[in-house]
This record gives structure tokens, sequence and C-alpha cells, in this order.
């Protein structure tokens, strides 16, 4: 299978044909914003100092070392749980534009509807890998609202092949981790049956 890299600034038909279970790769530029970026610009109209339209954002808390003067370097960069911010998403995807969200685990109903509304992606980044995450973080290009700390931030990298990443809601707003759910409960009925089955054997 050809491998899927999408390239930032991204328009809505450069994600046609991609499904919710498929991996891609991000090159380009990705900016970290998890929490208080989102509450800023949803609850207090703060806009935000990056322009992400047409790019990506990752829900992280990086471990960034300051090397002085404005030059910083990449340590961890792991993925924060995304479901933090699913009451902000729609509202954020609506007003930013942005195409790709990056962070750990599911997203609901209102990221589903933005990823479908808008034309975006949700996207996981697999759990236990911020060191790997790190090493295709090329270069920290800009460090906005500092005043935050370090985990808030809005750290803007450029990344070459970043991922993989699996998508968990696509443009038609497929939720891939709620169909794996429904999957797995109708397995699990069936294998808590046959147990009960072989309890009733025995005895």
């Amino acid at each position: 299978m050809e491998k899927k890299v999408l390239t930032t600034p991204i328009q809505r038909k450069d994600l046609e044909g991609i499904k919710a279970g498929d991996i891609i790769y991000l090159t380009g530029h990705i900016t970290t914003c998890r929490d208080v970026a989102h509450r800023r610009l949803i609850e207090l109209g703060r806009e935000l100092p990056v322009d992400v339209r047409d790019g990506a954002i990752l829900h992280a808390g990086p471990i960034v070392r300051d090397l002085g003067e404005d030059i910083f370097e990449m340590v961890s960069v792991g993925p924060t749980t995304s479901m933090r911010m699913e009451k902000f998403e729609y509202d954020f995807v609506k007003e930013t534009g942005v195409r790709l969200i990056v962070g750990k685990g599911g997203m609901g109903p209102n990221t589903e509807r933005a990823c479908k509304e808008f034309g975006a992606l949700h996207l996981v980044f697999p759990a236990g890998n911020a060191v790997l995450a790190a090493t295709e973080v090329e270069e920290i290009e800009s460090a906005n609202w500092r005043e935050l700390g370090m985990p808030e931030t809005l750290w803007t990298c450029r990344v070459k092949e970043f991922g993989p990443l699996i998508v968990s809601i696509d443009t038609e707003g497929n939720n891939w981790f709620e169909q794996k759910k429904v999957e797995y409960n109708a397995k699990k009925e069936e294998v808590l049956e046959s147990i009960y089955q072989e309890v009733k054997f025995i005895k």
C-alpha cells in the first residue's frame, strides 16, 4: 500500500478518499494547541497568534529545551487526551479552518460534525511514542503565548512525515473508535455467551 503523506497547506480535496482507520503522515507545519488555547479562542474570543487555516494542530504538552536566543529543541511531544477539547472543537474548526487535529484517543459528536461540515480529520498518534514524535520535528519555528507555561504554549513545528497517524474521524464524520466499540461489544456478547455455556456444561 502506498504511503499517504499530506503536506500543509491542506485543501479539502486533499482529504478525499481518506477513511476512518487509514494511516497517514504529515509533512509541513503543526502547532501544539490544547485546553487553554481552545478556551481563549472560544470562550474569551481571543484570536490565535498563529494561523492554522488549512494546517494542523496537535493536542500535546511537549517537553522543550530552551537553547537561548529564541532557539528551542523538541525533547518529547506525546499527545494528550483529545476528548478534553471535545466541547470546543466544533467552534474551533469553524473559527480557524484547521484541517488536521492530532491527539490521543477518540473524540465525539462535536468533532464528527466539524469534520463533516468543514472538511477536517481527527487523527491519533500512537501512545507511548513521545520521543519518536520529537525526532520527526525538524525545527520549532515559533513559540506563542509562552506566558501560559511550556505545556500550553503554542509551539509551531516544521515536521517531516510526522506519524504514523491513524484517522479517527474522517470527512464524512465516520468515527473509527465508535465503530470499533460497536464491533467489540458485539464480539463481547458472543464470548460471554460461549463462556456461560461452558460453565453450564462443566457444572
